[in-house]
């Protein structure tokens, strides 16, 4: 009968135990523990082209960016993060960019646009999209900040860039209605 644990270090923790009373029912454990674990549906996390989380979607190539916040005169947040050894960027992913709150603030007011810089081999984006990430550090982020998060107007303009900010949604939020009162 497969066990089934609710966090990946109960699963861990069963499996070593398992392991040692019989080394199949750990394997077993741990692999049934791994298959029930919920999976990252994170923007922050390297993906195709388009990165859809509904109902915003995050880009990942800045000219598509630009050329659609000049179509629907909306101002670009472009973030630049390290998902898999950043703790600032991971904060930042978990805090705000995957919580609703955000994701509906965002939805009419933002074009969003992600580029992300893991280290992980088995992370690593494709070489198009990391030919993109660098073209997009280039322009904005030479100095390899992480995370970053910049502001772009409608045509292109750098508007504010800031690091980090706890807080949430809702502190996100306060910092865009500051530098774009517009929002």
């Amino acid at each position: 009968m497969p066990l089934i644990a609710k966090s990946p270090l109960l699963a861990i923790a069963l499996g070593c135990i398992l392991t040692s009373v019989s080394p199949a029912a750990g394997q077993e454990a741990a692999a049934t523990a791994t298959a029930a674990a919920p999976q990252p549906v994170s923007p922050l996390v390297s993906a195709p082209q388009v990165l859809l989380e509904a109902p915003a979607a995050w880009l990942s190539d800045l000219k598509t960016a630009q050329a659609q916040a000049k179509a629907t005169n909306r101002p670009v947040l472009v973030v630049f993060s390290g998902s898999d050894w950043c703790k600032p960027c991971i904060m930042y992913e978990q805090e705000v960019f995957s919580q609703p709150a955000f994701t509906a603030y965002a939805k009419d007011r933002l074009v969003l646009a992600h580029f992300d810089f893991p280290r992980q081999k088995r992370n690593q984006p494709t070489a198009a999209q990391l030919k993109l990430n660098e073209a997009a550090a280039a322009q904005l982020n030479r100095s390899g900040d992480f995370p970053l998060a910049v502001l772009l107007s409608p045509e292109g303009q750098v508007l504010a860039k800031t690091g980090y900010i706890a807080g949430g949604p809702a502190a996100f939020e306060a910092y865009l209605k500051k530098v774009l009162p517009a929002l």
